[in-house]
């Protein structure tokens, strides 16, 4: 197979929301889930948990 290497303006570039818009929307939703979970990886360095939260609740 040979490479084949194509060069283009910027104003020439095919648009990624006419891609994005030919899938379905489970595949958009699967791949938004796949960059999220990479972001993640990226800058807390540990799987997402849920927040703990504290409320302090003042008897009378």
């Amino acid at each position: 197979m040979a490479k084949v290497v194509r060069k283009v303006s910027i104003n020439e570039q095919p648009s990624d929301f006419e891609y994005w818009q030919t899938q379905s929307y489970e595949d958009r939703l699967t791949a938004l889930e796949e960059i999220r979970l990479e972001y993640h990886g990226w800058t807390y360095e540990t799987q997402p948990r849920l927040q703990r939260v504290c409320t302090i609740v003042k008897r009378k």
